[in-house]
């Protein structure tokens, strides 16, 4: 009954300060993107980094980072997905500069959408053109720029298992640039944003937990499927550690 009454109020106060927080620093993200550079892009993602970890602090949804530290180079990292609170956790997460693989829908977004695309990659999966582009792009960003998220369910998680089946996208990406495999599990984010409804918001300790680097040193695509299930069994079994789904 308690939570009943308060969740329209507090799910108020996090829709308002989120929307606060973008039109404040959006003219500043505007004038980053002009020059369309790595080091601008850089500039924009401490941003992000710095703004997602006061405003989960300021909403009462902490972040607190645990787990093994990755290795120096480049990574492909893998996170599972079950909450819209996904993508705003992972920035003030992972420790060194990245940029994720998101739905081209999410650039529609008024606002938003204008800054999702300056800190992510696009891709339409519906297009096998765009799946090419967005391989290519990634390929490019690992070996010049930046590590690569990818969130290998597609989707959210919603069918009540620890996870869905993984697409290979970010396994044959690592595969190809022989570059690592990071894993990172969310076991909070669906109890503080439920995938079911938008309006599902509540306060609550956030973790994010970087699971030991996975090496593809010597794989070929042969190996994909036990890569694959490899590192899908070591984030099914951290998030059976916690209640999750």
């Amino acid at each position: 009954m308690f939570r009943k009454l308060l969740q329209p109020i507090y799910t108020t106060y996090v829709i308002v300060t989120f929307i606060a927080g973008l039109l404040i620093t959006f003219p500043v993200f505007v004038l980053l993107a002009l020059p369309n550079k790595s080091s601008t892009r850089r500039v924009i993602y401490r941003i992000v980094k710095v703004w997602a970890t006061f405003w989960l602090w300021i909403i009462g949804m902490p972040l607190r980072v645990s787990g093994a530290k990755p290795g120096g180079g480049r990574h492909v990292v893998v996170a599972n997905h079950i909450s819209y609170m996904d993508t705003v956790v992972l920035f003030p997460a992972l420790p060194r500069y990245f940029r994720p693989l998101g739905k081209k829908e999410m650039a529609k977004i008024p606002i938003f959408g204008f800054l999702y695309k300056q800190v992510g990659i696009m891709v339409d999966r519906s297009s096998p053109y765009s799946r090419a582009k967005s391989m290519r792009l990634m390929w490019r960003m690992l070996r010049n720029e930046s590590d690569i998220l990818i969130f290998p369910e597609g989707t959210f998680n919603e069918t009540g298992t620890l996870m869905k089946d993984l697409y290979d996208g970010a396994f044959r990406l690592a595969i190809n640039t022989q570059t690592p495999v990071l894993p990172v599990v969310f076991p909070d984010t669906v109890h503080r944003w439920h995938y079911s409804a938008w309006w599902k918001v509540w306060p609550g300790i956030n973790r994010a937990i970087l699971l030991p680097e996975v090496p593809v040193k010597g794989l070929t695509m042969d190996d994909l499927p036990a890569l694959k299930q490899r590192v899908k069994e070591m984030m099914c079994a951290e998030l059976a550690k916690y209640s999750y789904p």
